[in-house]
């Protein structure tokens, strides 16, 4: 077991490829995955798709490779990533195009009685709005567990880090979080790829993880 386990994580490990970045194929790349994902990579069905838009390029690359080779199972992914329809060089475009785009969790005030006042640029400022709802739990508790736990990985604020390819999860769909909590603990997806023996998931509770999660959906407030 243990040299399987080592077997899957030594397939995870993806070389670094040199392509110059296309921004405008990452752009026409990003009109099929609209479709689930969203105009903005924002997500939809309240976390049935997840949110892409600004998570770290080299975090959503390696999730293409996965799900390209199979490695991460996902049915409604399969028809769009294969070797064809998805080369090296396509998976390095929508990456970089997903990470810059920046969704606002506020529109900043406006006076609409202005003379220099753009309804049109306002409604498409409001599509990128994108705030999390509020989840349930004890969000002192679920702080104060995320600032000893999970921080040093995922950021202060849960907004990820782009150097070390750690995803966001503040500004992430709640309903998302859980079904991917679900897998690391079936060993489906890896948690920790340094340590993919980690069990940390294992060991919070569904209270815990509960509060943790109801933290993460204010910081976007």
């Amino acid at each position: 077991m243990q040299r399987l386990k080592q077997l899957c994580f030594s397939l995870l490990i993806i070389p670094t490829l040199a392509f110059a970045i296309d921004m405008e194929n990452g752009e026409e790349i990003n009109e099929v995955c609209a479709g689930c994902h969203g105009e903005y990579g924002q997500g939809g069905k309240e976390g049935e798709y997840p949110r892409l838009a600004g998570m770290p390029s080299a975090f959503i690359a390696k999730q293409l490779h996965l799900f390209r080779d199979r490695l991460r199972p996902n049915l409604a992914m399969v028809e769009y990533v294969d070797d064809r329809q998805m080369p090296d060089a396509d998976i390095q475009d929508i990456a970089h195009y997903l990470e810059q785009i920046v969704l606002k969790t506020k529109l900043p005030p406006a006076d609409e009685t202005s003379p220099d006042f753009n309804a049109y640029q306002r409604l498409l400022e409001s599509k990128r709005l994108m705030q999390i709802p509020l989840a349930p739990g004890d969000v002192k508790s679920g702080k104060k567990r995320y600032k000893k736990e999970c921080a040093s990985c995922h950021g202060r604020e849960g907004l990820g880090d782009m150097k070390k390819a750690v995803p966001m999860l503040a500004g992430q769909y709640t309903n998302y979080l859980w079904r991917q909590v679900k897998k690391y603990r079936e060993n489906i997806r890896i948690h920790d790829e340094d340590a993919p023996d980690d069990e940390l998931l294992l060991e919070f509770s569904d209270q815990e993880l509960t509060d943790i999660f109801a933290y993460l959906s204010t910081v976007d407030d």
